[in-house]
């Protein structure tokens, strides 16, 4: 029951979808995509242009797969509790440098 999981092949998130339902005795917590690794590097890149610490982003969540057609949804993300863009106001910035960074 301890085991952690990582699906690396994509479409990751939905494999990993596959296994967790697979396997209904595991906590869903236990199972991630590579998608993590991207979700990891947008709370990065949000805590960085925001001048707080990674800890301080939440409900980030990566919508595709491990790819460059993924998407960062920054609209549903918060910083400090406060939605994204009421933090940082530059929209260029996350509409275009943020989103192609987490991409690639």
């Amino acid at each position: 029951r301890n085991v952690k999981v990582i699906v690396v092949g994509n479409p990751c998130n939905t494999n990993a979808l596959i296994c967790l339902k697979n396997a209904p005795n595991l906590p869903a917590k236990n199972f991630h995509a590579l998608t993590r690794l991207d979700e990891n590097r947008a709370k990065c890149q949000l805590a960085l242009k925001a001048g707080v610490f990674y800890d301080k982003i939440s409900n980030m969540t990566i919508w595709g797969n491990h790819s460059t057609t993924q998407v960062p949804d920054f609209l549903n993300a918060k910083i400090n509790g406060r939605p994204v863009k009421e933090v940082i106001k530059d929209t260029k910035w996350l509409e275009e440098d943020f989103t192609i960074t987490v991409q690639k």
